[in-house]
């Protein structure tokens, strides 16, 4: 049985530095737990989710293409990220890549492309040298219009300060881990100072947040569930979120957070739990 969505999501947006704005709520889609074509139909028809997140390495854009499709939701209302992966990083490679997502994903353009992780993993180059080259390839894309913006995703600050010096676009958004576990202000403080939007994602800590005495009352104190908590304390602290789920009653729940707001002195509590533990990969020693 389908959940019951009543209203559609009036959902914010962020501004990019190139002057696109992004939803600040989006679905994530992931290779881990599987792939749902009914749950992204219901999110988009239903929900009124317009925010996509994707990647090749998930393995689901050509699937992705058949649920917007099928939604009945024009292209020009949607916002589509997907990610490179480093197996094809390189300046040839890279357009090869972003065309074959486009194709895969039924569109044109993209609205957001993402290199995927700072390791480049080439024999050859040094992952600054990888990483530049790669980037000037997305800088075309962005040029010609292919991308309608582009970023990384779990870049540090010494990966975003090298970018800066061998190229010319400084990233529109950074897409990293972020939950209240982990929450890497100085990072989030250094994309705020460089007009870099910054992306969270693994909202609920790949479920540690819902199991978490200290959310566990958050929740019953605002009449909500962990999740719900966890997902508006990182949209509260103006992180662009786009947790993930297959099941359509998590979807209509994560979409409702936008309903109500935490006071400052809960947020305080969650912003101090923070205790840098990580439940994604850690880029912190790649150089």
């Amino acid at each position: 049985m389908s959940a019951k969505a009543g209203a559609k999501l009036m959902c914010p947006t962020v501004p990019l530095s190139n002057g696109r704005h992004i939803p600040i709520l989006g679905l994530g889609t992931s290779h881990f737990g599987g792939y749902s074509h009914s749950a992204v139909v219901y999110a988009l028809r239903e929900c009124g989710i317009r925010h996509i997140d994707t990647a090749k390495r998930y393995g689901c854009e050509s699937q992705l293409q058949e649920a917007i499709r099928d939604s009945g939701v024009a292209r020009e209302e949607l916002w589509i990220t997907t990610k490179l992966w480093p197996d094809e990083y390189g300046y040839q490679t890279t357009k090869q890549a972003c065309l074959e997502s486009c194709r895969r994903l039924g569109v044109q353009n993209l609205d957001l492309y993402l290199m995927h992780w700072p390791d480049c993993r080439s024999p050859e180059k040094s992952n600054r040298e990888m990483r530049a080259e790669t980037w000037r390839a997305l800088e075309e894309l962005y040029d010609e219009g292919v991308c309608r913006a582009i970023g990384v995703s779990n870049f540090l600050i010494p990966h975003l300060e090298q970018l800066k010096e061998d190229c010319n676009v400084v990233p529109h958004v950074n897409q990293v881990e972020y939950h209240p576990f982990y929450r890497p202000q100085e990072l989030v403080d250094y994309c705020k100072a460089e007009g870099i939007v910054f992306e969270g994602y693994c909202p609920l800590a790949k479920g540690e947040g819902l199991t978490h005495p200290t959310i566990i009352e958050l929740a019953k104190k605002y009449n909500r569930t962990p999740s719900q908590i966890c997902i508006r304390w990182s949209v509260q602290n103006g992180v662009v979120t786009i947790p993930k789920s297959t099941k359509e009653e998590r979807i209509l729940e994560n979409c409702q957070v936008l309903g109500f707001s935490l006071a400052e002195d809960d947020v305080a509590i969650l912003n101090g739990m923070h205790d840098g533990r990580h439940v994604s990969w850690d880029p912190t020693h790649i150089l």
